[in-house]
């Protein structure tokens, strides 16, 4: 029997206490602190010392204006504490270490701008031009009931935020914007347990939003890749553990909606739904790939109950197939559904679909009858498909160049064709403003979720 991914939260997302009511406890402003909005002055003691002081209950506020940074800040050991971000943070110098910013080991937090206009600007082209990275921007470790909101992340030396071993979190109403056309800026890496990711816009040369394992009860929606990688699984190795992932409302122009990759790494991947997807050009617009990179050196991934639905577009290069499923001829793919998929090119008038070890309904994929032997099937497709697709005004056309800085967008009003964000923007005046509490999503399947 086929099966259908289905997927959930598990519990409520996001800090346990608002931000304003840790405001009322205690507001750490970093120009108390040594801070000085000239754009070049290092905020990062300053933002170590308010850290210290409001880590424990209380709120560190940085306010409008702009900030150098060239000290890599880590943040540990917080609970019941938030930072507000007004002002734009600007790399100055060469910022050591692995991040700008690590936050590590903190529960019932929350990073945000109150005025939706909060920034971290990397002028990463400066490293990335000649084909250098530097410092990441942001790192959440160990991080529980959590959420990032409201903030533009710009020109990454390097990846842009990663949130390792994370749970019941909240990820949401950000814009990414990068080079397009260089690897390892990945915008978004996520793994844990028990997150939401919604509402995000990136441009980057890599991954837009990508899950790595272990990884279990995701929703990710309403994903803007702007030029872009694209939304992906892996790469996976050894110890591999997913399970339970719901995508849907992804929007991609010039990225990929779909790239599971691994290659001969070893555990399981089940349960995860892609679902609602419009594609504007992409080389791997949906796509399994259990045979991509260098070999991790086990007996393959598992994969199974993958299901496909709602998608429709076109591929920009079109000697690639529209449909890829290859699996790993020692372990094949079971459960895989492929409904209501809508794809042709931009190029050419035929499609091809690639079906490799993959079992299930739909497309080129051959029925489970008990026994998963290895095959190959290529199907060229020549009637294209009767289907629309919405665009969306600020879809990108060329990519940026690499040898000039990025100038901050504002945070997008939308990100993905009518929709509204779940959370609206924020406008608080000053460290206070009334906070959410944490959310949860009681039906994945409703169109959006609801707050506690």
């Amino acid at each position: 029997m086929i099966g259908c991914a289905v997927a959930q939260l598990s519990g409520a997302v996001g800090p346990s206490t608002s931000y304003a009511s840790k405001a009322s406890t205690k507001i750490c402003n970093v120009l108390n602190y040594g801070a000085k909005a000239t754009g070049t002055t290092d905020i990062g003691p300053p933002l170590a010392s308010a850290w210290a002081d409001c880590k424990t209950g209380g709120l560190v506020y940085i306010p409008p204006g702009s900030y150098g940074i060239e000290t890599a800040v880590t943040l540990k050991s917080g609970s019941a504490s938030a930072i507000q971000l007004d002002g734009t943070i600007y790399r100055n110098g060469d910022v050591p270490g692995d991040e700008f910013i690590s936050i590590s080991g903190c529960t019932d937090f929350e990073l945000f701008s109150g005025n939706s206009k909060g920034a971290i600007q990397g002028y990463g082209y400066e490293y990335l031009e000649n084909g250098n990275y530097g410092t990441r921007l942001l790192r959440f470790t160990n991080v529980n009931h959590f959420s990032m909101h409201g903030i533009a992340l710009v020109d990454s030396p390097s990846y842009y935020v990663v949130f390792d071993t994370c749970s019941n979190g909240e990820i949401y109403n950000l814009i990414i914007r990068g080079i397009s056309t260089l690897g390892e800026t990945d915008g978004v890496d996520v793994w844990g347990s028990n997150i939401w990711v919604h509402d995000v816009e990136v441009t980057n040369g890599d991954e837009c939003v990508t899950v790595k394992s272990p990884a279990k009860n995701f929703l990710i929606e309403s994903i803007y890749c702007n030029l872009s990688g694209g939304t992906a699984i892996g790469s996976l190795g050894t110890g591999t553990d997913i399970s339970n992932i719901h995508y849907r409302n992804l929007y991609m122009n010039r990225a990929d909606a779909c790239y599971l990759k691994t290659n001969n790494g070893d555990g399981t991947v089940t349960d995860v739904t892609w679902e609602n997807v419009i594609v504007h050009g992409g080389p791997y617009i949906l796509a399994v790939n259990e045979a991509w990179g260098s070999s991790r050196g086990s007996t393959g991934v598992q994969l199974s109950n993958l299901n496909f639905t709602n998608w429709h577009g076109y591929n920009s290069a079109n000697s690639r197939p529209v449909i890829r499923l290859e699996c790993d001829p020692d372990v094949p793919c079971s459960g895989l559904t492929v409904n209501n998929v809508n794809l042709w090119t931009s190029e050419g008038s035929d499609v091809t679909w690639s079906c490799q070890n993959s079992y299930g309904s739909g497309a080129c994929l051959h029925k489970d009858t008990g026994t998963l032997s290895t095959y190959t099937t290529v199907s060229t497709i020549t009637k294209a498909p009767s289907y629309s697709t919405s665009t969306m005004a600020a879809d990108l056309a060329t990519d940026f160049p690499t040898t000039q800085s990025f100038t901050i967008p504002p945070v997008p009003t939308s990100f993905f064709p009518g929709q509204k964000p779940s959370s609206a923007l924020l406008n608080l005046n000053g460290a206070g403003g009334l906070g959410s509490a944490k959310r949860t999503v009681a039906n994945v399947h409703a169109p959006r979720a609801t707050s506690l």
